[in-house]
């Protein structure tokens, strides 16, 4: 099964180039792509170093900001799906006054929801999906934030890519919880054995997804 696999994604990576953009925002019932800062393109960003690992490259502005209650659902469609192997997560952003006013800069950071790997077969749990969601914690501070996505691809080794999109939301009927926040970039090293990893040859027994834990409330 272990060579099967090492077959499977070594085909997948010689076969499969596309590029896709998370362009749709979904909180509870709502969905919106006005209140996503839309990627100028649907090429990756390669450093996560760069400063576009924050929200992509030079994102349009978004139109609205879209209101939501903290315990409700938040997350990310496609208009396709996702094609390459790698993790996925989701941040929430702590905006210091408006969301729309914010570019994302500073430890305001935290994680509520990560996607990772599954073994014998090895392969990422995102993979082939077209909408990524979770739950806002119920005891998250009500007020104005950036949702952030990421996905990092791993099928070029050595060479990670990084499909990211942010939207403006507020979250209202939330709790007092406190989670501890990092900057983006600098929530990840380079070194990071999440992206200098080869899922080709050996094919992995073990994965952490890059970034902090998961805060759930």
């Amino acid at each position: 099964m272990k060579l099967l696999s090492l077959v499977s994604l070594a085909i997948l990576s010689q076969s499969v180039s596309a590029h896709y953009i998370w362009n749709t925002l979904v909180a509870g019932s709502t969905t919106s792509s006005a209140a996503v800062r839309q990627p100028v393109n649907n090429s990756p960003v390669t450093s996560v170093t760069d400063g576009a690992v924050t929200c992509n490259v030079s994102p349009g502005a978004a139109t609205e900001t879209v209101s939501v209650a903290a315990g409700s659902t938040i997350g990310f469609k496609l208009d396709n799906t996702i094609y390459h192997q790698g993790p996925a997560a989701i941040y929430l952003g702590k905006a210091p006054s408006s969301a729309a006013s914010w570019d994302g800069s500073g430890a305001n950071w935290f994680k509520i929801a990560e996607w990772g790997a599954t073994f014998d077969p090895f392969g990422f749990t995102d993979f082939n999906l077209s909408e990524l969601t979770t739950t806002i914690p119920s005891s998250t501070p009500s007020g104005e934030y950036l949702v952030r996505i990421e996905q990092i691809g791993l099928h070029v080794a050595g060479a990670p890519q990084w499909y990211i999109s942010c939207a403006q939301i507020n979250v209202t009927g939330g709790g007092s919880g406190s989670p501890s926040k990092v900057s983006i970039p600098g929530y990840v090293s380079a070194s990071d054995p999440g992206l200098t990893v080869n899922i080709y040859n050996p094919v992995p027994t073990a994965y952490t997804v890059p970034g902090p834990a998961v805060w759930s409330g």
